[in-house]
């Protein structure tokens, strides 16, 4: 890489010249693509946006400037051209780089993020402290066009609008959104766009116009907006308060670096619309940049990942949903622009009709389900259990308090692995615990998932299934006739006498090995699944202590608000020993699923150390989670 390994700073960047810049480019792909074959992470994205980040550090001084990736998965090459280059490598691994901004690992990551649709808010957040603070920066807020269809972004465009301030906010338009005017014509807008200014244009015909006797003022002031609307695509942006500049080439360096040097000194907020290629350099990424998004790790010249070998929750969700939604046309499905993640594609197929992807706008989603609901239909709201955070005040007043019989699916529950704290579904359990009305249940494996689902659809009231990315503990049948559980019971999957350990979801399947291993040792250990937070069986809990008092709790939630606090309110003032294992407080790191679960005291060796210490058979025990 002979240009790329004489990057170890943002400064070098601007030693080069115009015509190295396109290598440069070259090279970053190329170390984007072998450390994501490798680690697995978020590849087409980041490849669409290299000529652009390229040509942002040639541009802007990021030793002062503030770049705010939205998502921030576009972000790969801005870390590697800011002194991460060799170390990249480690990228998403434990303790290594991050796969999204973090102001924690490096200067020059200004704002983390890990949702969409931030940047702009946070944009102009910058801007407004600069000018309090009488500083001297420029903002330039990165957001992808999907990005753009959350209601947050829109929040940040019209206040950015209002006030003014100058920020600049890129657009880049991977060509699944907005617009795929793009080419000489439209470059020919831009640079007219950025030497005289569509105001100033607008203002003389105006002015001209209104000379004119057979017009009115008015009538010319239409035909002229008209007439913008149909030369100038951006058009909205503008009339919420922005300068609009586009759309451009975003793999054109050369004219990216013409454009933003003309826009970065214009006063008021400006947005930049670039046109970009999903996967751009990468033969498999472009030609499905929906697989290429989020992928694991894959082989480069075929571009084909290793299969996982168990039906993953996800998987068995999508199954589900097909087939019951065969018999019961009231069933509808909503997800925000994650149908391929939330195992939603085939319904999609199957059921066009009753299908809705309402883009990246989880708040909507969720109210959306509540008319839906309203209206005498079954909705399904999937969602991963990190973004449904942004709903929560949609699931109190528009579902809870109305008592609409939604059916919220919280996918990659508890720990996700590599894409670490922005990801985790740490506190679903906690911040769902409060809310009335609502049914909370979390399955111990798939077939249990599956009776789960079912059920919930025949209620008539809100309902929420928690479940973990990857696999279970067996490959559930698609062909048996799916039951009904009743509503607030547990299940006491092992007697024991000297012990009792209350699980609830996927960590199951590590305590049942616990139980094993401690019978083996002498030792009998009862094993209560739980599986509804809420309504919570509380006579099975009280019932413990007819057989034992000494119980350890274990799930994959902060522990704070959820199911072990839950217990140890069933038994104020007793003789219960109870020592609760889950996350603690405070963001868990990115890494490996098992690795991350271990750090937490998730462990088979953690929790049969727990109870060896309830029986003073073990005494000596630390671990991160410990109660």
């Amino acid at each position: 890489m002979a240009i790329l390994e004489n990057i170890s700073s943002p400064d070098n960047i601007k030693l080069l010249k115009k015509e190295e810049l396109p290598q440069l480019a070259r090279e970053l792909r190329d170390k984007i693509i072998q450390t994501v074959s490798r680690n697995g992470g978020h590849l087409a994205s980041g490849l669409g946006v290299v000529d652009l980040t390229v040509a942002l550090h040639y541009v802007f001084d990021v030793e002062k400037d503030k770049f705010i990736w939205d998502v921030g998965h576009q972000s790969y090459a801005h870390k590697i051209l800011t002194g991460r280059k060799d170390t990249f490598d480690t990228l998403r691994q434990y303790k290594g780089i991050s796969g999204f901004p973090k102001i924690s690992e490096s200067k020059y990551d200004s704002f983390g993020a890990g949702h969409a649709s931030t940047s702009i808010s946070a944009g102009l957040g910058f801007a407004v402290a600069r000018d309090i603070r009488k500083q001297d920066y420029k903002v330039v807020s990165i957001i992808g066009d999907g990005s753009m269809t959350g209601g947050l972004a829109f929040e940040g465009l019209q206040n950015a609008g209002t006030l003014s301030k100058d920020m600049l906010v890129i657009l880049n338009d991977n060509q699944m959104f907005i617009s795929q005017k793009v080419g000489i014509l439209a470059g020919y807008f831009a640079n007219l766009l950025t030497a005289t200014g569509v105001n100033r244009i607008e203002e003389t015909i105006l002015k001209f116009a209104s000379k004119l006797k057979f017009l009115s003022f008015k009538s010319i002031k239409k035909i002229v907006r008209r007439f913008k609307t149909i030369l100038f695509p951006g058009i909205m942006f503008e009339e919420m308060g922005f300068s609009y500049v586009g759309p451009i080439d975003g793999h054109n360096i050369n004219q990216l670096i013409d454009i933003l040097t003309k826009v970065k000194d214009i006063k008021g907020p400006v947005l930049l619309h670039v046109v970009t290629k999903k996967g751009k350099g990468y033969k498999p990424a472009e030609e499905n940049p929906t697989k290429f998004h989020g992928i694991g790790p894959f082989d480069i010249e075929t571009g084909k990942t290793v299969s996982l070998k168990k039906v993953t929750y996800t998987e068995v969700f999508s199954k589900a949903i097909v087939k019951l939604a065969k018999d019961d046309e009231k069933i509808v499905a909503i997800t925000a622009a994650m149908p391929d993640g939330t195992g939603l594609k085939e319904f999609s197929k199957q059921y066009p009709k009753r299908f809705f992807d309402v883009g990246i706008d989880e708040a909507h989603a969720v109210t959306f389900a509540a008319a839906l609901a309203a209206g005498g239909l079954k909705p399904v709201v999937a969602i991963y259990s990190t973004f449904m955070q942004r709903a929560l005040d949609n699931i109190i007043h528009d579902v809870a308090l109305q008592n609409l019989p939604v059916v919220m699916m919280l996918d990659r529950a508890g720990i996700v692995g590599e894409d670490g704290p922005t990801h985790h579904g740490a506190f679903d359990l906690s911040y769902l615990k409060y809310v009335p009305n609502l049914t909370i249940m979390a399955p111990a494996n798939e077939t249990e998932f599956q009776d789960m689902f079912n059920t919930a659809l025949t209620l008539k009231t809100p309902s929420v299934i928690r479940y973990p990315r990857g696999g279970g503990t067996r490959v559930a049948s698609f062909h048996r006739k799916f039951e009904l559980l009743e509503i607030g019971k547990s299940k006491l999957e092992r007697q024991g006498k000297d012990a009792c350990i209350v699980c609830l979801g996927n960590v199951w399947k590590i305590c049942v090995e616990v139980v094993d291993n401690l019978k083996n040792k002498g030792i009998e250990c009862a094993l209560l699944n739980m599986r509804f937070l809420k309504p919570f069986d509380e006579t099975a809990i009280r019932d413990i202590l007819t057989y034992t008092d000494k119980i350890v709790t274990v799930e994959e939630n902060s522990l704070i608000g959820a199911m072990g606090e839950t217990v140890k309110s069933v038994l104020p003032g007793t003789s219960a020993k109870i020592y609760s294992i889950g996350l603690p407080d405070k963001f868990i790191e990115h890494g490996n699923q098992n690795l991350v679960r271990e750090l937490c005291g998730i462990s088979a060796e953690n929790i049969e150390k727990q109870v060896l210490n309830l029986l003073n058979k073990n005494p000596s025990s630390n671990v991160l989670m410990s109660e």
